[in-house]
């Protein structure tokens, strides 16, 4: 399958509607024969940026070198080409693709390597990308081949969201519709998972605290977010409880904060401090489009990597970045009425964003490049390291503790429109 791609030279200012620098479409979409649809449900960037992956329906992955071609805005002529590059690789799953996840860059070590049976990783493999499937399975590719390493079994439903344990390892988390979380060790392929079980219902979404120490998901139809030790393999608690169904998260890079997503007759975002459970920061829909456009159910929420903007999508926009501390988002794409957002990710050294949709598509936006303030980078490096009940315990100034645990930021806002400011 070929992808096509538009180009834009087009950049927004801060406020303004915003338009895509890009779009990735399938040219020839297979033929259904009962396999999947054609939606994006996943669209994710490898760690080191090189790679682009697009979950573009019919169970087929797409695997692009990054830069994509006049990604940088110069082309000068905005004709449409075909993408070809000799590492760009398809994947074919066989079976709807949910989830996607890149893994990290295992160290080198002489002498390791998986048999015939897929049994061993071998510590050489420079990338790695999980999909996580409709059957359950979980299939692990290596990327610069394209070669299917193996797969892991045990999820009994679809297997909706991935994510590896951002510290180096090849740990590896799924969520999926059977009710668990599932956590693998890749270097061991033939063990069992450690299993979580406690969900009402389908998992839709995971997060892992850059720490390491906590996992967060959501699960359909319910308004509590799930905290679980990945170091015990245990459940911590519940946070709040916000009377709207919860549908996506997100750890912020230095772990202080979880941004979850969530909806009923309108749309929410909240950051929360996993260590206290207080809400923080509450973002509501813009009432004025609530109640022309009704029931927009909101499908993502992500941090960017230095953890000043949050994306989001929505049905009726393509996309909203917010910026911490901001009264109104530095981006947002036009109102209609089916825009059809599913996911959205940043790129790791930032300044792209993408998106994907039900149509099966992938959209670019450039995202304005804001330079961090020393406070929030002295606030970032601490806050990795360090929990909010060890910052109150500091013999610091109250102000200060107000800064290193987002308190500054404490309030509740509607998210505005241009349309309707």
């Amino acid at each position: 399958m070929d992808s096509c791609m538009c180009s834009s030279n087009d950049v927004p200012r801060t406020g303004e509607t915003a338009a895509p620098i890009l779009e990735l479409k399938p040219v020839h979409p297979p033929s259904l024969d009962g396999r999947a649809g054609c939606e994006t449900w996943s669209v994710e960037f490898s760690p080191d940026g090189s790679y682009f992956a697009w979950s573009l329906g019919y169970g087929i992955v797409k695997l692009l070198s990054w830069p994509l071609q006049d990604i940088g805005g110069h082309t000068s002529s905005p004709d449409v080409g075909v993408l070809k590059n000799p590492k760009d690789k398809t994947l074919d799953c066989g079976q709807t693709v949910w989830g996607l996840a890149f893994g990290p860059r295992p160290a080198r070590s002489a002498g390791r390597t998986y048999d015939a049976n897929q049994e061993a990783l071998s510590e050489s493999l420079a990338l790695l990308l999980a999909t996580g499937l409709n059957n359950g399975t979980i299939k692990i590719w290596e990327v610069t081949t394209g070669h299917l390493l193996f797969d892991l079994s045990g999820h009994q439903g679809v297997v909706r969201d991935l994510v590896f344990a951002p510290n180096g390892s090849l740990t590896l988390v799924s969520g999926s519709r059977d009710k668990t979380l599932r956590i693998w060790d890749l270097t061991k392929p033939g063990q069992a998972a450690h299993v979580l079980r406690g969900h009402t219902s389908w998992v839709y979404s995971c997060s892992v605290s850059p720490d390491c120490s906590m996992i967060a998901s959501v699960c359909r139809g319910n308004t509590k977010v799930y905290l679980w030790s990945l170091r015990s393999y245990t459940f911590i608690r519940n946070l709040g409880d916000i009377r709207m169904f919860l549908v996506s998260c997100d750890f912020s890079p230095d772990g202080a904060l979880l941004a979850t997503a969530a909806f009923a007759s309108n749309w929410e975002i909240d950051l929360w401090d996993p260590y206290t459970g207080d809400i923080l920061v509450t973002l509501q829909e813009c009432s004025y489009c609530n109640i022309e456009i009704m029931d927009n159910p909101i499908r993502a929420v992500r941090f960017s990597t230095e953890g000043l903007h949050l994306a989001l999508v929505t049905e009726d926009r393509a996309m909203q970045i917010w910026e911490m501390g901001q009264e109104k988002p530095v981006i947002e794409t036009e109102v209609r009425r089916f825009s059809n957002g599913l996911c959205c990710t940043f790129h790791p050294q930032g300044g792209i964003v993408a998106t994907g949709t039900r149509d099966g598509h992938v959209k670019f936006w450039r995202v304005p490049r804001t330079v961090p303030s020393l406070s929030h980078l002295s606030r970032v490096a601490l806050r990795y390291f360090t929990s909010t009940h060890q910052v109150m315990a500091l013999p610091i100034p109250s102000k200060l503790k107000d800064i290193l645990t987002y308190r500054n930021l404490q309030g509740h806002q509607e998210a505005r429109c241009i349309l309707h400011r």
